[in-house]
């Protein structure tokens, strides 16, 4: 190599090193807005649910992708955390996933009861009426959330659990 090409070559390797160390203290001094999905500008990571009692989990976004394993609990809650064209790549409770294509999921929040006996109350406190007691792996509708409370549906029963005992709903996360 020319010793032209060498000093050009070093040149470039400084300016490259100064953009990436601007970039870098820019983005650490920026404020951390919420991913957006490319396909649908919907924020990312987020929770859906399953519409169908039965969705192929595959490797990658297409068709032509090897399924992996397949769910089987019609409403069960996931969380979207890439998209690709048609296809959403999802994780479970336990962190396993894969792709799957958006027609099998919906916008409805489920959530997952995460704990043993998980009461579900009648009002957002600890000392008030339990309507119901429920299991661990119960799916539930998720009607609304405060800082520390969710009020939730499962078989027949309206309620009030903790949060912290719930899989499909982030500790943060209010919804009216």
């Amino acid at each position: 190599m020319s010793a032209w090409a060498q000093g050009f070559r070093v040149v470039l390797m400084m300016i490259c090193a100064i953009v990436l160390s601007v970039g870098m203290v820019g983005a650490q001094s920026a404020p951390q807005s919420p991913a957006l999905g490319p396909e649908t500008n919907l924020p990312l990571p987020r929770f859906v649910s399953l519409k169908a009692s039965e969705t192929n989990v595959r490797r990658g976004p297409s068709l032509s992708h090897r399924i992996d394993w397949v769910y089987t609990r019609r409403n069960m809650p996931l969380q979207v955390v890439a998209e690709y064209g048609q296809w959403r790549r999802v994780i479970d409770r336990d962190g396993q996933g894969g792709w799957v294509h958006y027609t099998l999921l919906s916008g409805a929040r489920t959530v997952l009861i995460n704990e043993q006996a998980t009461a579900l109350r009648a009002r957002p406190d600890e000392k008030a009426l339990e309507n119901a007691i429920l299991e661990p792996g119960v799916i539930a509708r998720l009607a609304e959330c405060n800082a520390d409370w969710c009020k939730l549906s499962a078989g027949g029963y309206r309620g009030w659990a903790l949060k912290s005992a719930l899989w499909g709903v982030t500790p943060e996360e209010i919804e009216d």
